[in-house]
């Protein structure tokens, strides 16, 4: 299978595996692991296995249109392996075009009626992982300078995509899943999930919709290098409303706008909405290793 001129078609792995001191009883996980199709993409397959085999397993569409697996593993083990292979095929996306102010898109968001106040409401408010209160005034430190008075607000948005870009450090090192927000501003730097977190943040601050896009980015070897299997890893950036365009993608940590290399999983409030795999294990005492191997081919 391959794209046209106006499209790719990747296949997507994304194998995670769990390691045990001591042998697990029991356990519960969830993943969302399987690419939702979108006006952007096309879901070919899509298939999500577990080792060893569950005991029960279910799937359903969650509060935001994300397929979610639930499974249980109520046998002696002291390994599992949960791993989803795809294949998508991603279009082109245009320039998202909308001249309209950024506080008129505020103003219509908080009069928003209908299935618009249930499209945009619950991504106007403070989250788990973004509390928008606790650090408004680190937050307007960046809008202030990029939301100016009458602003467009796609311009808006490629230039807080930009500011992030440019002046946050991506740091693999940095930070963890755990890593309150607050750290990464004070510390300027992070990773993915750290600079889509910021920029939901900056963007509600204001009264913006915005939400958390959990997914894959295809990676490029430097020229001469060989593509490593395995090497990449799970990505995410934001979307925000606007009353024109509807809801625009930009990510901040590589400074631009997806056209057709970013593959969305899901969505959500932040990160707690779209955990690729969480769950809890029953047994005793024990240490846990995690190793987490994703691979974005093009076909």
């Amino acid at each position: 299978m391959t794209g046209s001129a106006s499209t790719r078609t990747f296949r997507v792995s994304h194998r995670t595996t769990y390691r045990y001191s001591a042998v697990m009883t029991d356990g519960y996980s969830v993943g969302c692991l399987v690419p939702r199709p979108t006006d952007w993409q096309v879901v070919h397959d899509a298939t999500v296995r577990l080792v060893p085999a569950p005991s029960e397993w279910d799937s359903f569409l969650d509060v935001f249109g994300n397929f979610v697996n639930q499974f249980g593993l109520h046998e002696p083990h002291d390994e599992m392996v949960v791993e989803a292979q795809s294949v998508v095929e991603v279009m082109h996306r245009p320039t998202p075009v909308d001249e309209t102010p950024w506080e008129t898109v505020v103003a219509q968001a908080s009069g928003a009626v209908g299935d618009l106040a249930i499209d945009v409401g619950m991504f106007r408010s403070a989250s788990p992982l973004v509390d928008v209160t606790a650090l408004s005034g680190s937050f307007r430190e960046i809008t202030d300078t990029v939301f100016t008075p009458g602003r467009p607000v796609v311009e808006a948005l490629a230039a807080l995509c930009d500011t992030i870009h440019r002046e946050f450090e991506f740091d693999a090192t940095f930070s963890t899943v755990s890593t309150p927000l607050d750290e990464v501003l004070a510390a300027r730097r992070g990773v993915c999930q750290d600079f889509a977190h910021l920029a939901v943040g900056c963007l509600r601050s204001l009264g913006l919709p915005a939400r958390y896009v959990s997914g894959y980015i295809e990676t490029v070897p430097p020229p001469g290098a060989e593509r490593l299997v395995g090497a990449d890893a799970s990505h995410a950036w934001c979307s925000a409303w606007t009353t024109q365009a509807g809801w625009v993608d930009f990510d901040p940590t590589n400074g631009h706008l997806p056209v057709k290399d970013h593959i969305t999983v899901g969505w959500g409030r932040d990160y707690s909405d779209v955990t690729p795999v969480r769950g809890v294990m029953i047994g005793p005492a024990a240490t846990q290793e995690l190793d987490v191997a994703v691979d974005v081919a093009r076909l």
